[in-house]
């Protein structure tokens, strides 16, 4: 059986793995949400928005609850991303981590949390922080796979605003 660590630095560790949801927002010109970690698991990495699921709450309810709260935005799942098995043996931590790709339907983001998260910032797809959070990378990984490309600024612009009659060019 496991047991939790004695080292200081552990001490957020608990002897069985725990469940946190994360959610992948992408915006209309292809950027992703992301938020820099404070505290462990890996902080001072970006990560996209999640935390853990509470007694009795659905993956689905933590998703949209753990977005409000993090960062002010109503959302509504699309899909199913990933499901990351997050090894951290150096910080004590195990997770198991499902991803949503979500789509925000109001609000403005910003940091509800600054004593859990530096930042909160829109970053392109081709313009990511290296320092990443694992979940990060898969849920980003699993998205890119599996969508059409975003069009860049530079086309939005150069072919004037996307409306029906004026679609993106992919």
């Amino acid at each position: 059986m496991a047991t939790a660590h004695a080292n200081p630095l552990f001490q957020d560790a608990k002897p069985y793995p725990r469940v946190g949801v994360g959610v992948l927002l992408v915006d209309k010109l292809g950027r992703v949400l992301l938020t820099l970690r404070d505290r462990p698991p890996e902080a001072g990495c970006w990560s996209i928005v999640g935390g853990k699921v509470d007694y009795l709450e659905t993956l689905e309810q933590c998703a949209v609850r753990e977005t409000r709260e993090e960062v002010g935005l109503e959302i509504r799942l699309v899909r199913l991303l990933c499901v990351t098995d997050h090894h951290l043996p150096q910080e004590g931590q195990h997770w198991v981590s499902p991803a949503y790709l979500g789509e925000v339907l109001a609000g403005e983001a910003r940091n509800c949390e600054p004593e859990k998260t530096r930042q909160v910032s829109w970053f392109p797809l081709t313009n990511l922080p290296p320092n990443l959070t694992i979940t990060a990378r898969n849920a980003i990984a699993a998205y890119t796979r599996h969508s059409p490309p975003i069009p860049s600024t530079s086309s939005l612009t150069e072919n004037g605003p996307l409306t029906t009659e004026n679609p993106p060019m992919l």
